[in-house]
This record gives structure tokens, sequence and C-alpha cells, in this order.
């Protein structure tokens, strides 16, 4: 049998989708996030892109959070497969290859994510199979339907935006062609256009969020000094009221009640002078800033991912979770009946305890990132690079952009193993089908 080894790896991680279904129904709801997505309303989001809410919409009269999980496990190991099947492509044997998709079979927080009412685990499909398609061999078509996705994944995910640019640059230092190159471009505008148009529309804003600079301002807060900084008096609201060192992490100066950015009146013009501010905090403190996103970097270094007694949200619950008043009716008439996240023992304690040990450690993964990136440069694997340096920039974007945070990481893990698979393969039928850089651009595919 040409895929045993798939087939043996595949066994145990359904296993694990399995545990999570039948341990957590309906689903896993992550604290604000996970109610905005299922609001019955369309709208915009404010804060995060609605893609993954128009998903949600479509899967919406099954009232059902349990086909929601199963589609998004389903979709995990649908691209497990897709990643060994271009490595098998690429000349690694079956056990290679199978050892390498391993990861996304198996990495507790992805199985967490795909249990999630979050946009996580979609964006990452979303990407990946966008990767892989245009590795795989690249052709107007296969480049349209890369940069469609690339395009959803951007308005599921805004971090994704950059990947669509970063494959745009692949293609055109490669030398495809021009062809591919438009059709990347073209299909790739078509999601983000449309959302951006809806954001006109609905809000007046041609974009795919409203918090940009909210994000941003909230990165500077772990060092803006306005003693330094001397902003301007419209901005001087936003300066911080605490010393540095009592300052809590980012995310806490968007939502919380010391925050001065909630006091700002307006969403568009709170984010416009957060913004502002932001980029005035960043050019007087160039030092600190660097040295805080240093500073956020450096947790990839830990070894676990949560600590025994650390509280997190992305621990599997010991008892069901009551689901807020406010938000309730938002839940329950998605799933047309209750819809907090129950606790069904003994599936659930088991599913806890293979939390404890069942990832790869980040400096692992940070190993097998630069590991797939040299190999690509030295062997001269070029497909390599393209999920490697995708992969870089999901993991190193977001500590300059708002701030560090595990579920951010995650994105990367099935790129990096598919560019370590890339720089370590022993062909690349790719290269071979793609016309010499001599050829008259009217021959090329």
């Amino acid at each position: 049998m040409a895929h045993r080894a798939l087939v043996i790896a595949m066994l145990p991680a359904i296993g694990l989708r399995l545990l999570a279904v039948l341990g957590f129904p309906p689903a896993i709801l992550f604290y604000g996030d996970s109610f905005a997505f299922l609001a019955e309303e369309l709208a915009p989001g404010t804060s995060r892109p609605s893609g993954y809410s128009l998903l949600l919409a479509v899967l919406r009269p099954a009232h059902s959070l349990t086909l929601v999980t199963v589609l998004q496990h389903l979709l995990g190991l649908a691209l497990a497969v897709a990643v060994y099947a271009l490595l098998r492509r690429r000349g690694l044997p079956g056990w290679g290859a199978a050892l390498l998709v391993t990861p996304l079979l198996y990495d507790e927080f992805l199985v967490l994510l795909e249990h999630m009412i979050m946009a996580d685990a979609v964006f990452i499909v979303l990407v990946t199979v966008a990767i892989v398609l245009i590795v795989w061999r690249v052709t107007p078509t296969t480049a349209a339907v890369g940069g469609l996705l690339l395009g959803l994944a951007g308005i599921t995910r805004s971090v994704g935006l950059p990947l669509l640019i970063l494959t745009a640059a692949y293609l055109l230092i490669r030398r495809y062609g021009w062809r591919p190159l438009l059709a990347l471009l073209v299909a790739g505008a078509i999601p983000l256009g449309a959302y951006a148009t809806w954001m006109k529309v609905e809000k007046d804003k041609f974009g795919l969020t409203e918090a940009d600079g909210n994000f941003l301002w909230s990165r500077t807060m772990s060092f803006a000094d306005c003693g330094v900084i001397k902003p301007p008096e419209r901005l001087a609201v936003l300066c911080p009221n605490m010393p540095v060192e009592q300052r809590p992490y980012p995310p806490h100066w968007l939502w919380e009640s010391f925050s001065p950015l909630p006091k700002v009146p307006g969403t568009a013009n709170r984010n416009q002078l957060a913004g502002e501010f932001a980029r005035q905090a960043i050019l007087a403190q160039p030092g600190e800033y660097l040295a805080t996103v240093a500073t956020d970097l450096t947790q990839l270094l830990r070894w676990e991912r949560t600590a025994v007694e650390e509280k997190t949200p992305y621990k599997l619950p010991v008892a069901e979770r009551p689901i807020s008043e406010s938000v309730r009716g938002v839940a329950e008439s998605y799933e047309a009946g209750p819809a907090a996240t129950r606790v069904v023992e003994p599936f659930a304690g088991w599913l806890r305890a293979y939390q404890r040990f069942g990832y790869v450690p980040f400096p692992l993964l940070m190993l097998a990132l630069v590991g797939a990136l040299t190999a690509g440069l030295v062997r001269r694997r070029w497909d390599a690079l393209l999920p490697g340096v995708a992969a870089l920039a999901l993991v190193v974007s977001p500590p300059f952009l708002a701030a560090f945070d595990v579920r951010y990481v995650i994105p990367a893990i099935p790129l990096i193993f598919l560019a370590l698979g890339l720089a370590l393969a022993g062909g690349s039928p790719a290269s071979k089908e793609r016309a010499p850089a001599n050829e008259p651009e009217s021959l090329r595919v």
C-alpha cells in the first residue's frame, strides 16, 4: 500500500478530533470574538474582518455549532493530506512525507482551534492550500485559485493580506511570466475589493477593519513616554497614565476601563487618532519599540506552550463555561438551543491530558523554520522559500503590529513543515515544468 504511513498516522489523529467532538460539545467559545462572528446581523467587523462570519451565515440554517466544528476538523485533516500529496510529488518517500505532516495532525493547538468558533482554523486552511496549489504547479489557473484563497484569507484575518503580496513577489522573482502574476493579483483583489466596498457602504470607510490604528497604539503602550513623544494636544488624551513597569500587556489597553482609548468618541476618529499617536511614538522612540518587539519574540524560546498553573483561554475547560447574559442570545439563536460548552467525561479528560504534551515546542518549531530556509537556500530549493517566508511573516508580524500571542504562531505550523519537506526533497517538478527564462513570453504557461 503506497500510502500506508499516512493512513497509520491519520487514524489516531481522527481519534483526537473525535475526543474533542464528544468531550466538548457543541463547540468552544472564545471570549467576545466567537459571539461577534455568530451575530445574526451581518456587518463588516470593527476590530476584525468578518469573512468567517460569512461562512457561519452559510451554515446557519443547520443551527448546529457541532456541524461547524466537525467541518473545521475535516478541513484540518484534509489539509494534512494536501501537504502530504505535494511532498510525495516532490519525491519524498511515504514515511518521510507522513512524518512531516504529523504536526498538522497531532498538534493540540490545531485541534483546539478546529474546535473553536474562531476564524483561525479556516484561515490556516485557506493560506496553506493557496501556497500548496501555487507550489504544485504555476499556471494562470492555479495562480488564480491561489490568489482567490489568499484574498479570502485576508478578509478572514487581516494578517493574511501581506501573504498575497509575498506570493506575487515570489512569482515575479521566479520569472513565471505575467499571466500567472496577473491572475493571482486579480483573483486576490476580488474578495478584498468586495469586502472593502461593503465596508465603504456600511461604515463609509474603504478598508478591512476600523482598528488597525487601535492595535498599533496598544503596542506602543508597552513603552510610550509622552515626555519624549511630545504629542499635540489632540493626541495627548491617548497618553498612558501609569509607569511603564506597571502597564499591562497591550491587548488590555483596547478594552479595559483604565484605558483612555474607549473614551475617545467615534470609531473612525478613535482609530485615526490612535494610529497617529502610535506612529509618532515609534518615530520618537524607535529603540524602545524594537526592544519591546524583541522581548515579545523571546517567548518563542519558551518550551511549554502553557504552564500548568497559567491562566489562559487556550486550555481545554474542566467544567462547563457559562455564557454571559449579554451574548447568550447570540449563541443560542445560532444553535437553536443551549450553546454553552459542556464537558463530557472521560473524553474531555483524555484530551486535556493529551494537551499537556501533544505539541511541537516553539524552540523546535523555530529551529525547523530556520533549517527549512537555510536548506532551501543552500540546496537551491527555491519553492521552499515561499512557505518558509510566509511562515516567518506570520510569526514575526504580530509583535510589531499588536502583541505576541501563542495563537498567532499556530498558523505557521503547516507552512513550516511544508517548507522543510520541500527543502529536503530530491527534486522539483514545478521548476522542470516551468518555461526557461529566455523563452518567449507568448509561450509561457
